[in-house]
């Protein structure tokens, strides 16, 4: 029989002994019963903590796991936090949830320590798209705001992102201080579960019509779409929320056309059509691409449970449907919003964009060709987010995104929306089409012009207490050890974010980053490559980011050029040995 480790049996014993609900227990002592070491350890090893997406994990009993107490410590320990900044104010915060399973109940916990706190909730009655709930923290005035959700994660996963006054996930040194005071709560005694209705108000189709109004004056190319409203477009939110606001948004834009994948349109945290629910997987597309084979679409769209990714699909060059990557479509949408703005005679000098240190620099060379201001951030939204926060009223932001499938167009959030950035994706679909191009062939002509960039992310699942431990050994391995060589290209930078330096390897020197510190390595080879390992700060995974970039001569070497490159990003992945 295998023993349990003496301090995760104290802390195991802690909640079979502390003023926990009887079913926490009951499931907890059938674990105990079964010697079910590896889950009781992965249950109560630490307590969950704040990562680039706030806090998340699988659902059930322990203090590494999500269940009405670590929702009920993360609230209190915020409203704590809340109490103390804003001492002489009535504190307000918003809250919404997405389609999890037992996301609803987790929002009216959430709901009831902030009210027992005496803090005025505005909470929507209904499941709501992450990005709404930013822009609604942001427009009520509130301090805070909590999205129950888990994103794209697998249906057994719930969370909880917490939001600053700005609209963005909380950065340090704030989001230190929130996890201190929930570090500080030692007991379930400390959490306020009494719930005040008279701090509750309910907020729902009001806050929908004014985002989607002022989402819809953003848009840039009117006129084309004007000529190209009968566009088709297959829309499906795989289960979740985004049917409540991307139809509607795409037809406010003025898009006649568009056509759901009814399959998938019920909200459902079961997710019952799909192996994950997240629109970077080919297969949670595959009813999407069914449908528009035979609708003959011009536009695939589909969202992620909480409404803050997309996923797209075109039409090739052979009429065939393909999946773009993060990369692609950022990169497309950053273009195309440059291309407008300055066709619109928008452009005065004061405007910029933004993408992470892991995106694509292709981004960056349209930016210095439109003579436009570009910013690189650690990975994160949230980062974007902040920088936004700064430049407010300075600067202009037009658009920005990171590769794993995020992207905000104008201002009025600060963190990735997916209805934006769907009606965006759209026009920007009408407006090459009326210019007599598709997609697929803009895309073509984005990398002749600019350079063909291309990018592939390899992601390493390493679960539970002994995943952590692998992660970590990794990263050591690949800190103090750096491969000489990648892709046949000699390594010449190495820039370690943890550490805040970079390492120039041919001269030794050494210069800092001026970025704040994440566990984030990247290799920059002599002939442009840049290779960045980074452990997931919401998924139990490590991940290693390959972006290669060549010369695309014409159209015609588009396809040969496409596998030279693809061929180079695999010996990459041989040397990294991973």
């Amino acid at each position: 029989m295998q023993a349990l480790d003496p301090t995760i049996l104290q802390k195991v014993n802690s909640w079979l002994q502390g003023n926990y609900d009887a079913d926490v227990k009951q499931q907890i002592q059938k674990l105990l019963d079964e010697n079910a070491v590896t889950e009781l350890t992965d249950s109560f090893y630490r307590n969950l903590e704040f990562g680039t997406g706030g806090l998340r994990g699988t659902m059930g009993p322990g203090s590494n796991r999500i269940n009405k107490y670590t929702i009920g410590a993360a609230t209190q320990g915020l409203a704590n936090y809340l109490k103390k900044k804003y001492p002489n104010e009535k504190v307000k915060v918003a809250i919404a949830h997405d389609s999890r399973n037992n996301a609803d109940l987790f929002s009216n916990i959430t709901a009831e320590v902030f009210s027992a706190n005496g803090i005025h909730v505005y909470f929507f009655k209904a499941l709501r798209p992450t990005p709404e709930l930013s822009f609604a923290v942001r427009h009520l005035g509130c301090k805070s705001g909590v999205m129950l959700t888990a994103s794209h994660n697998p249906k057994e996963y719930n969370g909880y992102k917490a939001y600053g006054a700005d609209g963005g996930q909380f950065v340090f040194p704030e989001d230190q201080a929130v996890m201190d005071e929930v570090a500080a709560i030692k007991s379930i005694d400390d959490i306020h579960f009494e719930r005040v209705d008279e701090n509750i108000e309910l907020i729902g189709e009001e806050i929908d019509q004014l985002y989607l109004d002022k989402i819809t004056e953003l848009s840039v190319s009117k006129d084309a779409i004007k000529r190209q409203k009968d566009l088709k477009i297959v829309y499906s939110p795989i289960h979740g929320t985004g049917i409540t606001l991307v139809p509607k948004a795409l037809e406010m834009f003025g898009f006649e056309n568009v056509i759901l994948v009814d399959e998938q349109t019920t909200p459902d945290g079961n997710f019952p059509t799909v192996i994950y629910p997240n629109p970077e997987e080919k297969e949670a597309l595959t009813l999407a691409l069914k449908k528009a084979k035979e609708v003959d679409a011009d536009l695939v769209l589909a969202t992620d449970p909480d409404a803050d990714r997309v996923g797209i699909a075109i039409k090739n060059n052979d009429n065939e449907f393909i999946l773009l990557n993060g990369n692609q479509t950022g990169s497309m949408l950053i273009n195309y919003l440059l291309s407008a703005w300055e066709d619109a005679g928008k452009l005065t000098g004061k405007e910029y964009i933004v993408k992470t240190i892991v995106t694509s620099n292709l981004i960056e060379a349209i930016a210095k060709a439109k003579g436009v201001k570009f910013f690189n951030t650690l990975t994160g939204f949230k980062y974007i987010g902040e920088l936004m926060t700064q430049l407010e009223g300075k600067e202009t932001f037009i658009g920005g995104g990171e590769e794993s499938y995020g992207y905000l167009v104008g201002e009025l959030v600060r963190d990735k929306d997916a209805v934006v950035s769907s009606a965006f994706i759209a026009e920007m679909t009408a407006y090459y089409k009326d210019k007599g191009s598709s997609l697929f062939q803009a895309l073509i002509d984005t990398y002749i012009q600019y350079g063909f960039y291309k990018e592939k992310l390899i992601s390493i699942t390493k679960k539970g207490k002994s995943g952590a431990e692998d992660i970590k050994a990794m990263m050591e391995k690949f800190r103090t050890n750096p491969p000489a060589t990648l892709g046949g290209s000699k390594v010449v930078t190495l820039k370690d974010y943890e550490m805040g330096v970079e390492t120039d390897l041919n001269t030794t020197n050494v210069t800092k980053l001026e970025f704040p510190k994440s566990d984030v390595l990247q290799f920059i080879t002599e002939d442009g490559s840049i290779i960045s390992a980074r452990p997931s700060g919401t998924e139990p995974k490590i991940k290693f980011y390959c972006s290669v970039n060549g010369k695309l001569a014409s159209k015609e070497a588009y396809e040969e050029t496409d596998k030279q490159l693809d061929a180079k990003i695999d010996t990459i992945i041989k040397d990294l040995g991973v």
